[in-house]
């Protein structure tokens, strides 16, 4: 027998799918010792059901209405509107009237309620859907009951709902509405309460909206609310706004918006004591709940009490907007009690995109030190470098160089003094980390010297390492296997990390700063070092770009194979173009390619993203626009111009600095810095290279174990064991055993991650810590970001999200999240560079270096604020854009 009406005692969190989500939030609220909630009951989802399972018109619009996307505006508020009225025209059913009315009984014949719809769907960690349906406030009377309770059902269907149900990709068949009936409560004073700031994401600071009368005139934007901050019980601060108007319930039904004298205009909306006691309410209920709440409360006015008030709680749900706190699986629960401060790994590694859970533990295992998970990406924990000078200097310094950002983050968290604590300076702790304005010439090439062959040989070391690893590699099967990749990662990291390869990078970066820090004091001028990187030798992503130019070069030549490929829609294509004039040499070209760089791909440091060699069709856009915007030998054009810019401006320098007092020995200096930095600055990109290239050989090996698995049939699809660890994987392997319900689990929350903006720095009470640029001179509406490659030009912005959607013509200028290797070949097209994420020494301004490209990086939310096909100016100098 179905059950059409449930009282809140009767419910709790368990019976979402015949409550939804606000129906069980306030059955588990009412079993909250102290929490007043006013009484009520819920039209179950079966009632819900009953009207429209059998219901032909209604299933078929439904139908059509499932086959929209979001952009169909006409045809998704058509069928919608058709649907509600549908749903508004269905008699009652007279059982369930009958059940709604024997629970009214319980009321006042005069009792007014609030009829609030409740979806399956809503209230709940991943989607909040507040204000998505429909509430009605205020209904009094048995009849106007029942029609709002149609109306209620039928808001499952507004315009709002339909699309924020397409937007976050749940089925409208499968979301069901119950609605809640709550007594009315008429406060003095309304509004909303969130247990973390809802704007830093602190967990320990609650943020308290408020006005008089009902919540409605705040919710609806008519008033600004009062706002109150509280921190361990403590008023830390509090705004006061004008709230001129308040909506108040109506004797007979209804509301009305009245205005408000202006005497109470700005008068606090709750007094202090009232705050404090609010503050003890919400997080009683958050404990309840177990994670950060938004809650409605009401303040009614009541001779009881001895404080002649009360505080009704009508709602709560988790807040869906925060970024989760860094776990650490080495605390257990309630033991880590000290403030810690995390810094965002995808920020520095170029891809801000959530990594699936064996691509996250395969990066944890190559790590120099602990990373810790947070929403699908990887945070490192520098509490230990903040608390010493010398740490703080170093840490600081190379932040400076990866990301500013994180910096002045970083800077604005350890100068406020409230959350970290600067242990006392000792004489070890004195001895900063000379910055580079503090080392001579002579210095720089004292760490390392400047024999070319330095790297030469560091690139043979890495490439012989790889081909040993191929082939033991092949010998290892089942655990050996993982055991085995153990090891290689343990004595991978050991070279990595080696003082030579670390010596390499570190001289080109001194080099650099000297070059643009001494040009700068002696001849005025600004950032040589942009310019004299230009066609670097060694540099294994620009060699890259440059590459797929000249197998461009092959493939232009037959006009049968470039149409060919303008259509293919398979991978298979490559074994089909042996049937085609030319086809042989095109598929050789790319062969050739592949074997170089095919282990490179959007977000490689996600073992489980999908290669150029697994996928090469991604390739085939780039090298079409390169044989529509290049004639042949583009590429080694490109490189030599660079060459060129390089020699003309080194020659101008050097003439230049000759003029000046000691200027011999300026000259001698300066030409030991170009040379230092033309031989080594390449080599920057090389040891992510050698780390892609080993994780792409552990991949193949292990999908060889994951085929075993297949036939075996202890697994089905490939790709579910993208979401398990990689000891996880290990188990699987060992045992043949594999926890479905983990995978579905795993795969939901990574579509919600996808969804998450990761913070550059995050403390352990949750707070997102922003940075800021400092810029001398910006010019009114530029967007402000770090200058990383010299140069102003303008152009057409291309705005690109997915390098598989690149359509770009010569003189585009790229704007776009973020750039790692694979985006590259690229470069070769445009004549500028944004990036929403990005440093000093990351891929993307490395790159626009050697290729002479102005760039900017750093610019929050770039991909919003430039629209594509815009005309922008990019000052890649002074560090902003212009739209014009």
């Amino acid at each position: 027998m179905r059950t059409y009406v449930i009282g809140f005692e009767e419910t709790d969190k368990s019976a979402i799918l015949i409550v939804g989500g606000k129906g069980a939030n306030l059955g588990e609220l009412s079993r909250i010792d102290d929490i007043q909630v006013p009484d009520g009951f819920c039209i179950t989802t079966e009632a819900y059901k009953r009207i429209t399972e059998n219901n032909l018109e209604f299933n078929r619009l439904l139908d059509e209405l499932t086959h929209l996307k979001v952009d169909d505006r006409l045809n998704l508020n058509k069928i919608s509107e058709e649907i509600r009225t549908i749903i508004e025209n269905i008699t009652f059913p007279e059982d369930i009237a009958r059940e709604v009315e024997v629970y009214l009984s319980r009321f006042a014949d005069q009792e007014a309620f609030a009829i609030r719809s409740s979806a399956t769907a809503e209230d709940l960690p991943t989607a909040s859907f507040a204000g998505q349906q429909d509430s009605f406030l205020n209904v009094i009377g048995k009849t106007a009951i029942l029609k709002y309770i149609s109306k209620c059902w039928a808001s499952m269907f507004t315009d709002r709902a339909v699309t924020y149900r397409i937007q976050n990709g749940f089925d409208h068949r499968k979301v069901q509405l119950a609605v809640v009936v709550q007594q009315m409560v008429f406060p003095q004073a309304a509004g909303i309460l969130f247990t973390a700031d809802p704007i830093s994401g602190n967990r320990k600071t609650l943020s308290i909206d408020a006005s008089f009368g009902l919540g409605e005139a705040m919710v609806s934007g008519l008033v600004n609310a009062d706002n109150y901050q509280v921190h361990d019980s403590v008023i830390t601060d509090k705004k006061i706004s004008a709230k001129k108007l308040a909506i108040y319930a109506l004797k007979d039904g209804g509301t009305k918006a009245v205005g408000l004298s202006t005497a109470q205009q700005n008068r606090q909306a709750l007094t202090d004591e009232q705050i404090l006691q609010l503050e003890q309410l919400g997080r009683k209920i958050e404990a309840h709940f177990g994670n950060p709440q938004d809650i409605e409360w009401c303040l009614v006015e009541d001779s009881s009490p001895a404080n002649g008030y009360t505080f009704y709680i009508v709602q709560s749900r988790p807040i869906t907007t925060l970024y989760p706190i860094p776990t650490r699986p080495d605390a257990t629960e309630g033991s880590d009690q000290e403030n810690h401060v995390y810094i965002s790994v995808g920020h520095q590694q170029m891809m801000t995109d959530p990594m699936k859970p064996l691509g996250l533990s395969l990066w944890q295992l190559r790590a120099a030190r602990p990373m810790f998970e947070a929403g699908g990406r990887l945070f490192v924990d520098v509490t230990d470098s903040l608390v010493t000078a010398r740490g703080k200097a170093n840490l600081l310094e190379a932040m400076e160089q990866h990301d500013p950002l994180i910096k002045d983050a970083l800077v604005t968290i350890t100068e406020r003094g409230d959350f970290i604590k600067v242990l006392p300076d000792d004489e070890k702790t004195l001895v900063l980390v000379k910055s580079t304005k503090g080392l001579s010439a002579a210095d720089i090439l004292a760490q390392i010297g400047n024999d070319p062959t330095i790297v030469a040989n560091l690139i043979k070391e890495s490439e012989a390492s790889v081909t040993l690893l191929k082939q033991n590699i092949q010998t290892k099967s089942g655990t050996d296997l993982f055991d085995f990749i153990l090891d290689d990662i343990a004595q991978s990291k050991k070279m990595i990390f080696d003082s030579q390869h670390m010596g390499v990078i570190i001289a080109a970066m001194n080099a650099s700063s000297w070059l643009n820090d001494q040009m700068g004091e002696w001849l005025g001028e600004k950032n040589v070092a942009d310019v004299l990187s230009q066609s670097v030798s060694n540099n294994i992503t620009s060699e890259m770009g440059l590459a797929l130019l000249d197998v461009a070069d092959v493939i232009r030549r037959y006009p049968e194979v470039v149409k060919y490929l303008q259509q293919i829609k398979t991978d298979n294509f490559l074994d089909e173009l042996l049937q085609l004039s030319g086809g042989k040499e095109t598929r050789d070209a790319i062969e050739v390619f592949l074997d170089q760089y095919g282990m490179r791909c959007a977000g490689e440091i996600d073992i489980t993203n999908t290669r150029w060699s697994e996928k090469p069709s991604i390739l085939i856009p780039i090298i079409l626009s390169n044989i529509k915007n290049f004639e042949a030998k583009a590429g080694k054009r490109k490189f030599e111009q660079g060459l060129n810019e390089v020699s003309k401006k080194e020659k101008a320098l050097l003439d230049a600095l000759a003029l000046l007092p000691d200027g011999a020995q300026k000259a001698i200096e300066t030409k030991q810095m170009i040379g230092l930095l033309r031989n080594f600055a390449g080599y920057r990109e090389y040891p992510k290279y050698g780390i892609v290239n080993r994780f792409f050989v552990y991949k193949q090996a292990l999908l060889k174990e994951v085929e075993k698995l297949q036939q075996a049939k202890v697994i089905e699809e490939r790709d579910d064991v993208y979401y398990l660890t990689f000891e996880e994987l290990r188990e699987v392997v060992l045992r043949h055993k594999l926890d479905l319900a983990l995978i579905g689990k795993r795969k939901e929350e990574h579509r919600l991650f996808e969804k998450l903006n990761p913070p550059r720095v995050i403390t352990s009470d949750g707070e997102v810590v922003t940075g800021k640029y400092k810029h001398k001179y910006l010019p009114a509406g530029a967007i402000a970001g770090l200058a990383v490659s010299s140069g102003l030009i303008e152009g057409r912005a291309r705005v690109i999200l997915n390098i598989a959607d690149a359509n770009l013509e010569e003189g585009d200028i790229l704007v776009t999240t973020f750039t790692d290797p694979s985006w590259t070949p690229l470069f070769v097209s445009i004549k500028g560079l944004v990036t929403e994420v990005g440093g000093l020494m990351t891929h993307g301004a490395v790159i626009a270096r050697e290729y002479g490209l102005p760039a900017v990086v750093g610019l929050d939310n770039a991909t919003k604020l430039i629209k594509d096909g815009q005309l922008i100016r990019v000052n890649g100098t002074d560090g902003y854009v212009e739209i014009l």
